[in-house]
């Protein structure tokens, strides 16, 4: 009988504390989501009902050209297409070098490899801002203002996702080098046939950030564009906020129009981040 009252109640106590936590969760859950939310219905409203107090959180009439009024204001297909560009061409040109980087850290042996790690670990305290001035003066001695190559060249290494892969692939055994090697397959073809695939979740997790990292970026294309037809989609956001004014129904349809393709790209994703993160050596 002792043994059964205590199970019960050990039971009791687990399902206690499980409702207690998934209680909390639920409830961070809702206050993290309540701004989206509002952005959301927001964007349904007419400009009467967002002025409205007490605030009308659900609107009496869903308004959906309040879309096509945001699209046709500004010149979002650009600023979408300048974004998109720039981020899969970013992220394709990081992909490429950070795993050559992080293989040759990792699998490689060579005269200072880990001064060198170390002094490419140390930049990643310099503050970004400390680097604007001198990468502007550059960038215009170059010619490249106001291009696209301002805008791509310079993100096409990431000293982070060097870091990421590098903690990867040291986890994968040298043994599997030393049989391709003995069966004639060259460092190059040992790296993009072999590491490369058994790689794919932490590879996905540098692209997702790199992505996400070039389809937010807002104050280095700010800088370095003059153009409207130059503008990302964040830059574009901000000429627009000056533009429609007190016209919050349509920054809201503008911002729900910016969000969209991230969202996507995550919930297509999620899964290989989640595993990239947890089988690398940031826990």
């Amino acid at each position: 009988m002792a043994t059964i009252r205590s199970s019960r109640y050990y039971l009791l106590k687990v399902i206690a504390v499980r409702t207690v936590l998934y209680i909390l969760l639920f409830s961070g859950a809702a206050f993290m989501l309540l701004p989206f939310f509002w952005m959301v219905t927001t964007s349904f409203k007419s400009s009467f009902e967002v002025m409205q107090m007490p605030p009308q959180w659900i609107p009496s009439t869903w308004l959906w050209s309040n879309y096509a009024k945001a699209w046709s204001v500004a010149p979002f297909a650009q600023y979408f297409f300048n974004s998109f560009f720039m981020a899969i061409t970013t992220t394709v040109g990081e992909v490429i070098t950070t795993v050559m980087a992080a293989y040759a850290f990792a699998k490689m042996k060579f005269f200072g490899k880990g001064a060198l790690f170390a002094v490419l670990l140390a930049t990643l305290m310099i503050p970004g801002q400390m680097l604007l001035i001198p990468n502007y003066v550059t960038i215009n001695r170059l010619g490249w203002f106001d291009k696209y190559e301002a805008l791509i060249i310079p993100w096409l290494a990431s000293v982070f996702g060097i870091f990421l892969l590098r903690q990867f692939f040291r986890s994968i055994p040298d043994e599997l080098m030393d049989a391709a090697r003995i069966d004639g397959c060259s460092r190059f073809r040992f790296l993009w046939r072999i590491v490369v695939p058994l790689s794919k979740p932490a590879i996905m997790t540098v692209a997702l950030l790199k992505f996400l990292g070039s389809w937010n970026s807002f104050q280095w294309v700010l800088l370095m564009t003059n153009r409207e037809s130059m503008r990302t989609v964040p830059v574009g956001l901000m000429s627009f906020r000056s533009e429609v004014g007190t016209a919050y129904e349509l920054l809201m349809a503008a911002a729900v129009l910016a969000i969209i393709p991230v969202l996507v790209l995550f919930f297509f994703t999620q899964k290989q981040f989640i595993q990239g993160v947890a089988r690398t050596g940031i826990k």
